[in-house]
């Protein structure tokens, strides 16, 4: 199998673009993680009240789990083989056969089955995407691009994290490159996701996704004032988990976005988008803020009511700053 010291692992930001960036760059087309997740059109807000994790409303700062894999097919003409299973063993005699032919592969695993992280940073949450690329016997040689290093994982224990059940179950879920884009055409492709990702913040007809979504949960916070403050101060931990652990966060989305609008207006030379890119990493900045002001309130030790309004406002203040961000983009002239 492939030996450790042909793989070069890579530290990134989040998990789905940090696996693509590695595979497309291996495979002869270096993209950046900040250019991946541009290109695919992953930015978005989500909060959507009746389906739950662990008893909350999800809330997601970007495209559903596949969703970066799904848009570089679409836009760059990228071709991925996928494969699911309905047996455990069956997963994994299929990633041992990818592993002898020499190719290292995708999976979506669960993140409270991994034993390589540490038990504080557990949780269940079943889309985390790493990379396989060697076994050596029991051991599964991975990379994971959330840890500086490359890991490794016992077979009992990574098949437990490939077929767990729940929300999003990965199913085993094994992925790999079989067709690649050419060159890409940086002056046709960007001006249309950058675009088309505006648009979709800003005009979504449905009131729980874009920038509508983000005053919907503005106003969520408001109803807590009439919840048992336990409840409040639950809802409130699970916004900053969902924000700050689950799939890199609401700040951490903003500033690869902004990485990404400072490589396309390098690219197209375009100052504006230089901008608009220094914009959004302002609305990172102000996500962060938000989840200081809501930690706070939930580890307040004097007892003091929370204040709401103050979080409510704060969303309402995030929600105008990335409306500008997404106005001046399609104000832009791109070509």
């Amino acid at each position: 199998m492939i030996p450790e010291q042909s793989f070069s692992h890579s530290h990134s930001a989040h998990c789905e673009s940090g696996v693509m960036s590695l595979m497309m760059s291996h495979h002869g087309l270096p993209l950046s993680e900040a250019m991946v997740f541009g290109l695919s059109g992953a930015l978005m807000f989500a909060f959507i009240p009746f389906v739950k994790i662990g008893g909350m409303p999800l809330i997601a700062y970007r495209t559903r789990p596949k969703g970066i894999i799904n848009g570089l097919q679409k836009n760059l003409g990228l071709r991925m083989q996928m494969h699911t299973f309905s047996r455990p063993e069956k997963g994994v005699e299929k990633l041992d056969v990818l592993l002898e032919q020499g190719k290292f592969v995708g999976a979506q695993t669960s993140v409270f089955w991994l034993p390589y992280f540490p038990p504080e940073m557990r949780f269940h949450f079943n889309a985390h995407n790493l990379i396989i690329y060697g076994k050596e016997g029991d051991e599964y040689l991975i990379s994971d691009p959330v840890f500086e290093t490359s890991k490794r994982c016992k077979q009992s224990d990574l098949t437990k994290a490939r077929f767990v059940k729940g929300l999003m179950a990965p199913k085993g879920l094994l992925y790999y490159p079989v067709e690649m884009p050419g060159d890409i055409n940086y002056e046709s492709i960007l001006p249309k996701v950058i675009r088309k990702n505006a648009k979709a913040m800003l005009k979504t007809p449905v009131p729980i996704a874009g920038i509508r979504g983000i005053r919907s949960l503005a106003k969520s916070i408001m109803k807590l004032r009439k919840k048992d403050p336990r409840y409040a101060k639950l809802f409130l931990g699970h916004i900053v988990r969902m924000q700050e652990e689950i799939g890199t966060g609401g700040g951490g989305f903003r500033f690869i976005y902004a990485s990404f609008l400072q490589e396309a207006g390098t690219i197209l030379t375009n100052q504006q988008l230089r901008e608009a890119s220094a914009m959004m990493t302002a609305v990172g900045d102000q996500w962060r803020e938000f989840a200081l002001l809501a930690v706070t309130a939930i580890r307040s030790k004097k007892g003091g009511p929370i204040q709401f309004e103050a979080l409510r406002e704060k969303l309402n203040s995030i929600a105008d700053a990335e409306s500008s961000v997404y106005k001046t983009l399609l104000e832009t002239r791109l070509g």
